[in-house]
């Protein structure tokens, strides 16, 4: 529990700067709509950068079919914690304002079905913890194809492709 409060402070102080604009200074107008937007898209891709970067690792590994237990055990907590913070992340909905992202407008549209692939990750991951403790190489391998999967069935539904 603590190594997951501690992960979970480590978050947010990543997020931080990003976050530190909602604050308002003394003095100073509450955001416009737009500026609200802005910070909410920059908020998530943040917090999907710092997921990307925890995956990493594991996803490397995929590729090479082998796995250092300690890495992918770090990878997947971490994962499955910062995904807990997906559907929180994507709450603001930015679709009719002109801010650069790729979420695509399903991602408010079917929020439910978005949720619902966000769980997925978190399970996923969380399933990927448990098969790395177990230090079973076939069973990661599996396990770590399924956070693929799961990140990939979002992606297809609420991403945009790349230069879109």
């Amino acid at each position: 529990m603590k190594h997951k409060a501690g992960l979970i402070v480590t978050a947010l102080c990543a997020l931080a700067a990003v976050s530190n604009a909602f604050a308002q200074e003394g003095g100073r107008a509450p955001p416009t709509p737009e500026e609200q937007a802005q910070q909410a898209t920059e908020l998530r891709q943040s917090l999907l950068k710092v997921v990307s970067w925890s995956w990493a690792p594991t996803a490397g590994m995929l590729r090479t079919r082998q796995f250092d237990v300690a890495v992918v055990q770090k990878s997947a907590e971490r994962v499955a914690h910062l995904s807990e913070l997906l559907t929180d992340a994507f709450k603001t909905d930015t679709s009719k304002f002109s801010v650069k992202t790729r979420a695509r407008p399903a991602v408010w549209a079917s929020s439910g079905e978005f949720n619902t692939r966000a769980d997925e990750l978190t399970r996923a991951a969380n399933a990927l913890v448990a098969a790395a403790q177990s230090g079973n190489q076939a069973e990661i391998q599996k396990a770590a194809a399924a956070v693929g999967q799961a990140c990939g069935k979002c992606h297809d539904s609420f991403r945009e492709k790349q230069g879109s």
